[in-house]
């Protein structure tokens, strides 16, 4: 199976934290929310590479928008929409994702049109969930 471009040149921090959770079900206590119009995996003192979000390294978020919590063996949580209770996190690094390389032609015109893009992101860790 060929790996496409997107896929090979993903950050090396993106990919480290998406090792980092990958076993999700098999924590004691994890949470999943919603920021930026996407869904995120998050365990407590864990990293997670969100959707960019203004603010300075060191500094406290919090995510009030949770879709679900798992908090004991037993005990999972799902909200309707969303749980009471949000997800404390602080922000670990300002980042950009890798250049994706957009290139548009008109055949026989002459028209080229090259283009490069990086996506901005957020680390944060995960306080308390």
């Amino acid at each position: 199976m060929k790996k496409t471009n997107t896929e090979m040149k993903k950050s090396s921090t993106v990919k480290n934290i998406e090792k980092n959770i990958s076993d999700i079900a098999t924590f004691d206590k994890y949470a999943i929310f919603k920021t930026g119009g996407k869904q995120y995996q998050a365990v407590e003192g864990k990293t997670v590479a969100i959707e960019k979000i203004e603010g300075e390294i060191g500094s406290s978020l919090e995510f009030n928008e949770v879709l679900l919590r798992k908090t004991g063996e037993d005990k999972v949580e799902i909200g309707t929409p969303f749980l009471n209770g949000p997800i404390k996190a602080s922000i670990v690094r300002q980042a950009k994702g890798p250049k994706l390389i957009v290139f548009r032609f008109k055949r026989r015109k002459k028209s080229r049109v090259k283009r490069g893009h990086r996506q901005l992101f957020t680390v944060v860790r995960i306080e308390t969930i």
